[in-house]
């Protein structure tokens, strides 16, 4: 499963103190497991926008501390800005990113505003997806009326806080939690100077469309509706906000463009909308770029939608998904475009928990021949079998491209982005399986100078090395499942290839087999023999199952040869 991310967007009513937002971003900072990404301060507004995420747990503890800092901090009774506020959080929305939903996602909203209004005394409004009563779950009627009018609005049944006091706090204020879509903020290049041009494409494309006229040549008036409201032809693109606007830093026009929900309209739909607009105006489409970040689904599905469009098999590496996105969107353009920068997970990742797989072929042998315990059998045998399933998958690409199997592209380019799933699993097992190890030599290091102390490392001892049972457990059960894609390559794939299929099965019953030693000699140091026995007997059932299978495949291979 992917990793859990959600993305924290509090704005903070305050946008001249330097040292009041920072203090307030410290206490984000410390919490671990998150990454502050930005922060906005605006002097107009006297407002600050602060954006960081992480996992779930991490970013609400988060949001909490400067949520009660932010309350100690900044005096709504002296406050004046431009912006529309009602408390010193004014409002604190959730985003899911990857990998969890947006009810998920809504449940940890409603999480840390109960906490907020139990713990601060402050009073929390539910907005957006957290919200379940629809006639309060707009921002702006919430807020409606502002600090100064919420006094007398929050003694209103009605416009009772969802959760803590129903008075108004007067120096924080109240405040507003909630879950919304991820936003992507994206601009849309023309070989243009023209603005009046670029608005007419962004009103092609955006959900509000434009007015609709008459018609007429000389007055063009707008068309109205019975009830006097102007009558508007929509866009082509649900969930986008577009407008056109010159750079002159770039001598050109673009289509400033808010995705309020990608996965409605994508990047990918969104700029082929506006190459369409363009070219039927006698314009071009000459790249894009993105202003903030991207989760990474996001490019990867761009990358998906231009190699079918190619009718390329989809079974390409990660790496190549994000390669083939740039270069079809054009983001290169106007600035370089880094991946690592850009995307949200590659952003947060952190080379210390990929030490190995971030290694080149020689330094890679050089560790593993190094006088370290570590990388030992475990993690050569997860390499080694992820070896196995990219070779399958290159069968499966290769196939999938081959003249004259065009009928056949569909079948062959699904299996390939099936292996690239179990090779990508079988690399993160790398690392995991060395990770497995430092847990039970750091669990052999803890003090046993007290009765205390000798229990909670026994403890720590028992359940580090059920982890290290476990990790080489699921590389066995990962790389049996890639012998269906190997053994369907070997008989139906590409037959040039087809000792590269073979290969690949012998990686794959090594890697099995290599991960089964694991298992066994660390099920030997296990106190709980119910968990050792039952680990045993379900790796020598598979490693059983997976040769039988993997000779079966391969005895295909020899008769091919012979």
């Amino acid at each position: 499963m992917a990793k859990q991310l959600i993305e924290c967007v509090p704005n903070f009513s305050e946008g001249n103190d330097l040292q009041i937002i920072k203090q307030i971003t410290d206490v984000i900072e410390r919490v671990e497991g998150v990454m502050l990404l930005d922060v906005d301060p605006g002097k107009a507004t006297n407002r600050t926008v602060v954006t960081f995420v992480g996992e779930p747990e991490a970013v609400i503890e988060a949001a909490f501390l400067a949520i009660k800092k932010a309350s100690e901090l900044i005096d709504m009774r002296k406050h004046k800005g431009e912006h529309p506020r009602m408390g010193a959080t004014d409002v604190c929305p959730l985003i899911p990113v990857s990998g969890i939903s947006m009810e998920e996602t809504a449940a940890y909203a409603v999480k840390l505003a109960k906490r907020v209004g139990s713990d601060t005394q402050i009073p929390v409004y539910l907005y957006e997806y957290a919200q379940p009563n629809k006639e309060r779950n707009n921002l702006s009627v919430i807020r409606g009326g502002e600090y100064e009018g919420f006094f007398d609005k929050i003694k209103l049944p009605e416009w009772k806080p969802d959760f803590g006091p129903a008075v108004m706090n007067e120096r924080a204020g109240a405040t507003v939690i909630g879950a919304r879509d991820f936003l992507i903020a994206y601009n849309i290049n023309l070989n243009t100077k023209s603005v009046r041009l670029a608005n007419s494409v962004a009103f092609d494309v955006r959900e509000a469309g434009r007015v609709k006229r008459d018609g007429h040549p000389v007055t063009g008036k707008v068309v109205k509706d019975a009830d006097g409201n102007d009558v508007r032809i929509p866009g082509t693109l649900k969930a986008c906000k577009a407008i056109g606007w010159y750079i002159e830093e770039y001598g050109i026009a673009q289509i400033s463009m808010n995705l309020t929900n990608y996965k409605i309209t994508s990047v990918h739909k969104a700029f082929d909308e506006v190459c369409k607009s363009a070219e039927s105006r006698g314009l071009r489409v000459t790249g894009s770029e993105l202003v903030g970040l991207i989760p990474l689904e996001a490019m990867l599905e761009a990358g998906r939608y231009f190699l079918q469009k190619q009718k390329r098999s989809l079974g390409v590496s990660e790496a190549e998904l994000i390669d083939i996105a740039i270069k079809s969107l054009g983001l290169n353009e106007l600035t370089p475009f880094d991946p690592q920068q850009k995307i949200i997970e590659y952003k947060l990742s952190q080379a210390s928990k990929a030490k190995l797989i971030g290694m080149n072929l020689v330094a890679f042998a050089n560790e593993t021949a190094s006088e370290s315990p570590a990388p030992g059998g475990g993690s050569i045998s997860a390499y080694v079998g992820s070896l196995g399933v990219a070779l399958g998958t290159m069968v499966a690409n290769l196939s999938a491209g081959k003249r004259g199997w065009e009928d056949q592209y569909a079948f062959f380019s699904e299996w390939a982005v099936k292996g690239q799933v179990i090779k990508d699993r079988l690399l993160a097992a790398v690392d995991e399986d060395t990770a497995a190890f430092n847990k039970i030599m750091e669990a052999f290091s803890l003090p046993k100078n007290t009765a205390e102390e000798k229990s909670a490392r026994t403890e720590a001892i028992e359940n580090a090395t059920k982890y290290a049972c476990e990790v080489p457990f699921s590389v066995m059960q990962t790389a049996y499942e890639s012998l269906e894609m190997l053994g369907l390559m070997v008989e139906k794939g590409n037959q040039n290839s087809i000792t590269d299929a073979g290969v690949g099965v012998l990686c794959v019953k090594t890697a099995v087999r290599g991960a089964y030693f694991n298992v066994m000699i660390n099920a030997k140091g296990l106190k709980d023999q119910a968990f050792a026995q039952e680990i045993i007997q379900n790796a020598k059932e598979l490693v059983a199952k997976n040769h039988q299978e993997a000779d079966r495949i391969l005895a295909i291979v020899e008769e091919a040869l012979n």
